[in-house]
């Protein structure tokens, strides 16, 4: 008996062992789960940490503002930078971790900035476009409640209240134009299409913002009330549009994106008959001039003795000098060269020697510095590409830049 109840205890103390080690086993293989997620964590906040290092270091360099890619430490210099909501109102170090944990989880660029007035630096984890996908970023923007977006080639702001995107959200750039001034700006009568030096700079600049393109006919009369006519007419003014700083006082200028200069156009058997302003300046000389523009106001300035011809339209002043209704055109260096080649009739005797030396630019509103500024980026990267020249050459315009 005994020896029976022996057995039965040894059973059952390997029983319990049994049971011991079934449950000892998953417990330790919980724990050592817990100790690997533990240590896992810890790896993974000091690599977030030894980032936000980097981030901060290379802020304190840049507190004029930076994108950078967290990859590798450098700053992309191309595309639209564009803010998330989730890290709105991060600043100084401490809340740096939490940018680029953001980040990481993202698409790895950070942001960031020195707000002077507080003495803080701000970074955000932040989303890059390219830089044809202006509407898209655009509608990320205003998605995350930011309030402009930043464009790297050319370091520009767009606020996404301003004239930029009210374009983009209307999907036309309306062009202001007066049709009338070849080679830059023209529209054919029977059928309404514009073409020109000017016409093409127009579809650039539609083409860097990302939309379509609408000409609105305004005149050289018109053409400042036109500008700020409120509401507005058209965006922007464009064509044979000389920079002025009286022009400047009430509106706004782009760069020059053409050299100019006042010259005249004559009949080529009078070539050899004016050599200087003198020449012309002569009661038994006929001067005809477009109304309300820079022409006008230079022969009446310029010429107190010669008989001024105001003619409504511009594009017709060429021929009524050939056909000897006038002898000499004020006219720009810019538009007397396609009238000696289309028409043998006529010569421009001083076009190597202007009276007056400028440049032409894009005319808009006041309160739109938004659109200059993209306006403005798009002939310096035409400049810088060579594509502004080679428009010049199309043309046969002389590249002054």
């Amino acid at each position: 008996m005994y020896a029976v109840l022996k057995k039965l205890n040894m059973i059952d103390m390997i029983r319990r062992k049994r049971w011991l080690h079934s449950l000892f086993l998953p417990l330790c293989c919980v724990l050592l789960l817990e100790a690997c997620s533990k240590n896992d964590n810890h790896t993974e906040s000091d690599r977030i940490s030894a980032i936000a290092d980097k981030v901060w270091a290379f802020s304190q360099s840049h507190p004029d503002g930076f994108t950078i890619d967290i990859r590798t430490m450098t700053e992309p210099t191309e595309g639209i930078a564009v803010n998330y909501a989730a890290t709105q109102n991060s600043h100084s170090r401490n809340q740096l971790d939490k940018v680029v944990r953001h980040a990481l989880k993202h698409e790895r660029y950070v942001g960031g900035w020195y707000n002077t007035e507080e003495g803080l630096y701000y970074f955000d984890s932040t989303r890059l476009y390219s830089e044809d996908s202006l509407r898209t970023a655009i509608q990320f923007g205003k998605d995350n409640g930011q309030h402009s977006i930043f464009i790297l080639s050319s370091y520009s702001e767009i606020p996404l209240s301003g004239k930029v995107a009210e374009i983009v959200e209307r999907g036309t750039l309306l062009i202001g134009t007066t049709g009338d001034y070849r080679p830059l700006s023209y529209c054919e009568p029977t059928t309404g299409d514009y073409w020109g030096f000017g016409i093409e700079m127009a579809k650039e600049i539609a083409n860097r913002i990302g939309v379509n393109i609408a000409f609105v006919k305004t005149s050289w009369p018109t053409l400042t009330a036109d500008v700020l006519a409120v509401p507005q007419t058209f965006d922007l003014a464009i064509g044979g549009i000389t920079i002025t700083d009286t022009r400047r006082e009430t509106m706004l200028m782009s760069d020059g994106y053409l050299t100019n200069g006042k010259t005249i156009l004559c009949r080529a058997s009078d070539a050899n008959r004016f050599h200087s302003l003198e020449d012309i300046d002569k009661p038994d000389v006929r001067v005809m001039v477009n109304p309300g523009g820079l022409n006008e106001k230079f022969a009446n300035e310029n010429l107190t003795h010669a008989r001024i011809i105001v003619w409504q339209r511009n594009e017709e002043i060429p021929t009524r000098i050939a056909n000897g209704e006038a002898d000499v055109m004020i006219t720009e260096i810019t538009e007397a060269p396609y009238y000696v080649k289309t028409d043998p009739r006529l010569a421009a005797p001083l076009l190597n020697e202007p009276f007056t030396h400028g440049e032409i630019g894009v005319l808009m509103q006041k309160g739109q510095e938004d659109l200059l500024q993209m306006v403005n980026n798009t002939i310096k990267q035409m400049k810088s590409d060579g594509s502004l020249r080679s428009l010049h050459e199309k043309y046969g315009l002389v590249y002054g830049y």
